[in-house]
């Protein structure tokens, strides 16, 4: 279905109400900004602010719906003969070889990165989201496998597949707030999603094999 004209305002106004709380924080920090200020700033109600994001957090980490689902997308996405473990694999090598934004393979990311690592609310936030990134996943991986509540496996296999993204994340951070350029740390990232890979076990690797229908 084709975006309406309402539907098409309300997207760009939330996009431009984030683009300049974003600015804001990378020049000032995030404690340092208030809500009004972003208000004011981006011609806008304060009310208009809360109606797009219910928190200060959620200006800073608007496309957090998109990390949350990224794992159980690429499961449910698998190939015919593919396990769970193997499409996760792939999708991060992929978005590393391609020097992706979307990891933090890009220019201006040390800032994004300092910013978070300034604000205890964001930092918080963060850890939240790594949850529900492992929730859903184990979610996907009990509805693919069919497995009961009382199986322990697709918890334990969606621990290691969230370790995997959350360190390659990490060190992405690490690396470029250490003033890594983008095609260096990607080098170095695909280095470590072969150890990675290497310490996981095969019945961690073989898990949730996709059959043919």
């Amino acid at each position: 279905m084709a975006e309406g004209l309402r539907e098409r305002k309300k997207r760009q106004t939330r996009q431009y109400i984030s683009d300049v709380a974003t600015g804001l924080f990378l020049e000032r920090g995030f404690d340092a900004v208030t809500i009004a200020e972003i208000a004011e700033a981006a011609d806008v109600s304060v009310n208009t602010v809360y109606n797009y994001f219910p928190s200060k957090e959620d200006l800073f980490l608007d496309r957090v719906e998109g990390v949350v689902g990224k794992l159980s997308r690429c499961v449910r996405a698998r190939d015919v003969g593919e396990s769970a473990g193997a499409a996760v694999l792939r999708e991060l090598r992929a978005e590393v070889e391609a020097v992706s934004p979307r990891i933090g393979l890009m220019e201006g990311y040390d800032r994004f990165m300092k910013v978070i690592h300034g604000a205890a609310g964001l930092k918080a936030r963060l850890w939240y989201i790594q949850q529900e990134v492992l929730d859903r996943l184990e979610a996907t991986l009990r509805e693919e496998t069919g497995a009961g509540e009382s199986d322990p496996m697709p918890t334990l296999v969606a621990g290691q597949l969230a370790w995997v993204q959350s360190t390659l994340m990490a060190m992405i951070g690490r690396a470029m707030v250490a003033g890594g350029k983008p095609a260096e740390v990607s080098r170095e990232a695909l280095g470590l999603l072969d150890d990675m890979e290497d310490l996981l076990s095969e019945k961690v690797l073989n898990y949730a094999v996709r059959a043919a229908e």
